[in-house]
Formats: structure tokens, C-alpha cells, sequence
């Protein structure tokens, strides 16, 4: 018996499937490789006639990524595939410098409509009741599978703090104080800090089996017994790219690695943020 599921049968290459949507990805460094991706694209073409179910090829593009990229033409349904310089993807837009640079800009502009809707719309701009908006209304557009997307250009860091700078300013308690002073008053930390956290978060559950991505497509553990730190040390392989390097697999191991073994040892999820947010509560007292 044969199901409709079976459009991965004898694909080579990356397919990611979700709500409707199919990507096709591969490492294509010369004509070969491009070679095989579009041996792929037929099998797709022959899957989508046989259980007539045709993709929309007007919607379908190409996004090529790296500077050596031969960029190869491809074809789907005897139709040509467009290139595309970015594209949205369950939310996020991904462009083919992978600095994410287009999305902080989008991000940071919903995240300030809605901040100027609640500074129009709220007359009592007390401390309690602005707090609670921003992180029930703006703070999520900000953090939206941040992970994915974390910017790592200065600017695009500085745009989205600006964003919970001016929420902070619309408070009438801390209108007088600087920044810092006023994170400090409501009891928040730099979005910076908080995508820090959200990192190691999602190490921790990796390595822990708390979720069903397997580890090992991430990250490599250290071999031999450790004299110092704890037992969960990532090894840091050598990047030449910014991209690479700020990646998440690369980006996390340095703070990682530098955790104290009571923190990396806790059994559970909860466990780790709040003794993660003691040791940094202590780290900055010292």
C-alpha cells in the first residue's frame, strides 16, 4: 500500500515539510550537486502528478546562500524557479546573508506599534501596569524563535533595545533615570541578556533529552575527565565566517562551557533558569 506521505521516498536532499509548505535545501558547491537537486525536484514533480497535488511553482524560489555559491538554475513542473534575496519562513524573514538584518528591522517596527498603541491608549502609566504590557504584548514580537534569528550586527542589537528603552521611558516612576537604572527599577534585563539565557536554555534541554532533536546534530561533548568546570563541556570547532560563528551551535559552547557545574546539573527545566538566574544575580554582585 502506498500513502500520500511518501513524498521523502528517494529524496536525497534536506525536505522540510510544515503546514503546506515544502523546503528543499542542499549543499551545492558546483555543478554536480546542482545536478543532484534537481534530480530531486523531478521526483517531487513526479510525486505531485501522481497524487495530483501540483506545487505552486509562482510561489516557489531560490535562495541561494554562501559567498561561492555557483548559483544554479533549477526547475520545477517544467517551470523555471525564480531567485529571491529573502524570504519569510514560519514568521521569520531569512535573507541570503543570513545576518537577519531585514527581520530586526520588521521586528522592531511591529514591536513599536504596538508600544505607541499602549502610550495612546493607557492613561495610568504606572509601574505595574506598563511592565506587565510590554511583556505580555510587545517583549514576544521581540523574541519570536529568537534562537533561529539572533542578530549579532551592533545595530541590529541596538534597535531592538531601543525598543524596550522607550517602553521603559513611558514609565512615569523612571522617566528621570538612564537605562540601566531603569531596568534595574522594573526588575528586567537587556533583551541581549534574556536571548543569553533563552541559548542556554535550549542547550540544557538538548542535552538533556528534554526535547527529541538528538543532540549530536548540534553539538560534540569533550571526551576525558574534566579537573575543572563540569562534565557537560561542548567542544568549539574553528569558524573563518561571522555567520558560522555566531551561529547557534558555535555561539552558546564559550557560555556554556563556563557555567558552574550546580547550575548544569539541575533536573529540570525549571530548575536550570532559576539556578542560572541566581549565579548571574550573584556573578553581577561580585
Amino acid at each position: 500500500m502506498v500513502y500520500i506521505n511518501d513524498i521523502d521516498n528517494n529524496i536525497v536532499s534536506k525536505l522540510c515539510i510544515c503546514a503546506g509548505h515544502a523546503k528543499l535545501a542542499s549543499v551545492v558547491n558546483n555543478q554536480d550537486d546542482g545536478g543532484k537537486l534537481r534530480i530531486d525536484l523531478g521526483r517531487l514533480d513526479k510525486w505531485s502528478n501522481k497524487w495530483l497535488m501540483e506545487f505552486n511553482t509562482d510561489k516557489c524560489k531560490i535562495l541561494h546562500l554562501g559567498s561561492n555559491n555557483p548559483e544554479c538554475s533549477f526547475s520545477l513542473n517544467n517551470k523555471s524557479l525564480g531567485n529571491s534575496c529573502s524570504e519569510r519562513d514560519l514568521g521569520i524573514i531569512v535573507d541570503n546573508t543570513m545576518k537577519f538584518s531585514e527581520h530586526c528591522n520588521v521586528v522592531a517596527s511591529r514591536a513599536n506599534s504596538v508600544l505607541g498603541m499602549i502610550k495612546r491608549t493607557i492613561t495610568c502609566k504606572r509601574k505595574d501596569i506598563i511592565v506587565k504590557l510590554y511583556k505580555a504584548l510587545v517583549r514576544p514580537k521581540l523574541e519570536y524563535c529568537v534562537q533561529a534569528w539572533r542578530p549579532y550586527l551592533k545595530k541590529d542589537i541596538a534597535k531592538l533595545e531601543k525598543v524596550q528603552a522607550r517602553a521603559t521611558r513611558i514609565i512615569m516612576e523612571c522617566r528621570s533615570f538612564k537605562y540601566r537604572n531603569r531596568l534595574e527599577l522594573t526588575g528586567l534585563t537587556t533583551l541581549e541578556e534574556r536571548r543569553d539565557r533563552g541559548d542556554l536554555i535550549e542547550v540544557f534541554k538538548l542535552l538533556k533529552g528534554f526535547t527529541r532533536v538528538d543532540y549530536k546534530r548540534w553539538f560534540t561533548l569533550l571526551e576525558g575527565s574534566r579537573t575543572r568546570g563540569h562534565s557537560f563541556k561542548l567542544v568549539k570547532d574553528r569558524c573563518r565566517l561571522d555567520v558560522r560563528r555566531n551561529f547557534f551551535s558555535q555561539r552558546v559552547i564559550n557560555n556554556w562551557n563556563k557555567l558552574p557545574s550546580f547550575v548544569v546539573e539541575s533536573t529540570s527545566i525549571n530548575m536550570f533558569k532559576n539556578r542560572y538566574d541566581d549565579y548571574i544575580k550573584n556573578k553581577i554582585k561580585l
